[in-house]
């Protein structure tokens, strides 16, 4: 999922998110700034991460007024080294100081989750697992955080409900059963998947031709004999429940098809990048590249 900054959901985040921090007016920079002083200023990876989230800066600045200039000097997705310079900007120092703290938030945030799903998707890599996200998303968010684990190396699943169905225990029950589930959603024009928890839930599953199977909260040992079960039936799996960076390969060896990880988003921890501004002598802005002025 690439990050398409034109999407409805995405403007109106970003609208969300200026006018959260900015409401009426940035009182400090009114305060300190002459109007119309132009400044220059560039962001910074402080720690290597996986960048996620950069193609917001035009839209971030552009529901602001604009710049004079931006570069984006990375794209989502590459590998970062601490000090690199990942996009610079120039124009009236007030709006690149009001923009700033919006800026940073979605850059730390979305490359926090894509540099969380690189690690799960090189803990997996040369084993043909794939490894897939949730919806365990922040609220509002889910587009902009799936886009970002998609910068990372892994694949979305559903994005919400009604792209795919997973019946999960809670459906089972409430329906009478798993061949009561699976009954009804025979002629489903979306994927369906069922959880299954049980070995006699697993068996059942099969025998009513279920095609594709969550194996919930089981150890490797386990899952691997499940897997088999499932594969000689001709039905793909996925793994869930308990899975961390330091057992995920323990569970791509069970020979799965996919494993999820609901950590990718809703445990990643925000990554460390500023924005600073850049002046010449006499308080005039320019650009910096490395230590030289350009």
């Amino acid at each position: 999922m690439p990050f398409d900054v034109s999407h409805p959901e995405i403007r109106e985040a970003v609208r969300r998110a200026l006018e959260e921090d900015i409401g009426p007016g940035d009182v400090t920079s009114e305060a300190t700034i002459p109007a119309g002083k132009k400044a220059a200023g560039g962001f910074y990876a402080r720690q290597r991460l996986v960048l996620a989230g950069i193609e917001l800066l035009p839209l971030i600045y552009e529901m602001r007024g604009g710049v004079d200039e931006l570069r984006l000097e990375a794209a989502s997705g590459d590998l970062c080294e601490d000090g690199r310079r990942v996009a610079a900007v120039r124009g009236e120092a007030r709006r690149l100081l009001e923009c700033e703290r919006v800026a940073l938030n979605f850059l730390q945030r979305l490359s926090g989750v894509a540099t969380l799903a690189r690690k799960y998707a090189e803990a997996v890599a040369g084993t043909g697992v794939t490894v897939l996200d949730t919806r365990k998303t922040t609220p509002g968010l889910r587009r902009l955080e799936k886009m970002a684990a998609a910068a990372g190396g892994v694949t979305n699943h559903r994005l919400g409900l009604w792209d795919a169905i997973l019946v999960k225990n809670n459906h089972i029950a409430a329906a009478g059963g798993v061949r009561a589930a699976l009954e009804r959603v025979g002629g489903a024009r979306v994927p369906v998947e069922i959880e299954v928890r049980t070995r006699e839930e697993l068996e059942e599953a099969l025998a009513c031709g279920a095609r594709r199977l969550l194996l919930d909260n089981l150890t490797p040992e386990e899952a691997a004999e499940w897997v088999r079960i499932a594969h000689a039936a001709g039905a793909a799996t996925e793994l869930s429940g308990g899975i961390t960076l330091e057992n995920i390969r323990a569970y791509a060896g069970t020979g799965t098809d996919y494993i999820s990880c609901g950590a990718i988003t809703h445990s990643a921890t925000a990554v460390d990048l500023n924005f600073r501004l850049e002046w010449g002598s006499g308080g005039g802005a320019r650009w910096r590249r490395g230590g030289s002025s350009v």
